[in-house]
């Protein structure tokens, strides 16, 4: 069977020809590159025809052809990616009302994905997938909360052998249901650092595979399928795009799924990006409000803080060393957006307001996107007339502490 992608490392060109070789190259080129794009040998317009109204994909593998599996005998599944985008009035009332802004404002619902309601059950599911397809039998990830049981899940169902190493200020309900489907969880003595560099002693000593991160050309090609699902859903990408980020395999999916769009179409839209972070572990914010204040001097995007020990509630966002920022920075100020920063202690109070509002309990992590969408109303960053797409990242499920807070 001819291969219908291949991997390109993005710093030397070099082409992988499939996830069986980059496996073997511990997921890196020779030249020390561990980022590679995928290219796909089918059409791009065909995209146009899988978006048309009248489309009700199950998951999205509606896209199969622009994913990196070969065969669909493979799919591990639980009816994730092909969730519904909601108008939420209450925000357009607000946004008109208190800040004289007429804007539509969807919500792309994460917490409704089948597997695990996060964010992180698209990439899970090609994950199980490809690991499945390449007869890779073990795995293993340092994570903060969602990657770690989304992952839990789906590679269980592809019968993989699935370690993760988790920082000492998880959420108990996180192990909880990592352990409920039969993996193995290590809770380290120290924070997520200390978590990763456990993971990474262990996939030396072990040889077993372990997760590429952020960068991770499975995560990003899974991802990037929310750019599609906004052409299906809205017809048009959606002016302004608002994430919480703690790494930012969200952006930089984004950005690649904006970029294959652009290889038909060269005006093809990127909307600003708006990322948000809350004060209590806010390293990305803080790097770029210094590039700002000094004029996005060269290198800007290599001068941010590390937070060595977060305090935060927010524990799938506590990520203190952001290593992503020279990467996520670079699109952020291309597309014109900005970072923003939201108060950890008034999330309770946007919990219970979507509650009322709703009538649904959101995660701790998608409360700060949304908080986030308050702070851009607050400094200028939506306009009138535009489209505003928040995209949630989880349910309350697995943060029942949060759920309480609301309920009090």
């Amino acid at each position: 069977m001819e291969n219908k992608y291949k991997l390109v490392c993005t710093q030397c060109g070099k082409v992988i020809p499939n996830f069986a070789t980059w496996f073997e190259m511990n997921q890196e080129c020779p030249c020390g590159c561990k980022r590679a794009d995928i290219v796909y040998s089918a059409d791009y317009k065909e995209i146009y025809e899988l978006t048309k109204p009248g489309h009700k994909p199950v998951n999205f593998y509606h896209y199969f052809d622009f994913l990196p599996l070969m065969d669909k005998k493979n799919i591990v599944s639980f009816g994730e990616g092909a969730i519904p985008i909601e108008e939420w009035d209450f925000l357009e009332r607000y946004a008109r009302e208190k800040h004289g802004v007429d804007c539509k404002v969807m919500v792309y619902r994460n917490d409704l994905n089948g597997g695990t309601n996060t964010f992180k059950d698209i990439a899970a599911s090609l994950a199980a997938s490809i690991f499945k397809e390449n007869g890779v039998k073990e795995f293993c990830v340092a994570s903060t909360g969602n990657t770690a049981t989304a992952y839990s899940r789906y590679l269980a169902e592809a019968g993989i052998k699935f370690t993760v190493f988790v920082p000492n200020d998880v959420c108990p309900d996180t192990v909880e249901a990592i352990r409920s489907y039969g993996q193995t969880v290590v809770v380290s003595e120290g924070n997520y650092g200390q978590a990763k560099k456990e993971a990474a002693d262990f996939h030396e000593a072990n040889h077993v595979l372990i997760s590429a991160g952020n960068i991770d050309p499975i995560r990003v090609e899974a991802k990037k399928t929310m750019v599609f699902e906004y052409l299906r859903q809205l017809g048009r990408m959606p002016d302004v795009y608002v994430q919480a980020v703690a790494g930012g395999t969200g952006p930089i999916a984004l950005d690649k799924g904006v970029r294959e769009m652009r290889a038909i179409d060269r005006d093809f839209k990127m909307p600003r990006v708006l990322l948000v972070q809350q004060d209590t572990c806010d390293p990305m914010v803080q790097g770029w409000r210094k590039a700002v204040a000094n004029g996005f001097p060269e290198g800007y995007e290599k001068d941010y803080p590390v937070i060595p020990d977060p305090k935060t509630m927010v524990s799938i966002l506590s990520t203190g060393n952001p290593g992503m920022f020279p990467i996520v920075a670079p699109i952020v100020r291309k597309s014109g957006g900005t970072f923003l920063q939201v108060k950890e202690d008034q999330l309770v109070d946007y919990g219970k307001l979507v509650k009322k509002e709703r009538g649904i309990y959101l995660g701790p992590a998608s409360i700060v996107c949304l908080a986030g969408f308050y702070k851009a109303l607050e400094e200028g960053q939506i306009h009138n007339g535009e489209t505003v797409l928040i995209n949630t990242g989880e349910g309350a499920a697995r943060a029942k502490f949060f759920k309480e807070l609301i309920d009090k």
